[in-house]
């Protein structure tokens, strides 16, 4: 199973609306599997700020953070999701070799 399909088979937790885990580390110079992004539409973040939701996708995630070198996330209720629409765009890796 690909470091992929692991993190998004762990995010299924927070019974999304909608999940989608990208792999990005084509955009980064560290290697395969390497850089990804988390878009997370779940009920489960109402109330919640940014760092408090991180802190529940970082506690559910455990061991496998340490298998990857960066996730970027994109946390929302569903709420927050019809008025986005659209997680923001990753920046260009700025180096890190």
């Amino acid at each position: 199973m690909t470091m992929q399909k692991r993190i998004e088979s762990a995010l299924a937790v927070f019974q999304p609306q909608h999940l989608q885990v990208l792999d990005e580390s084509h955009m980064h110079s560290r290697g395969e599997q390497t850089h990804y992004k988390a878009i997370i539409v779940s009920e489960q973040f109402e109330g919640l700020n940014a760092v408090k939701r991180h802190q529940k996708v970082y506690g559910i995630l455990g061991g496998l953070m340490g298998e990857f070198h960066a996730l970027a996330l994109h946390t929302f209720t569903p709420q927050e999701w019809a008025k986005a629409g659209a997680a923001p765009a990753s920046p260009t890796c700025a180096g890190g070799h």
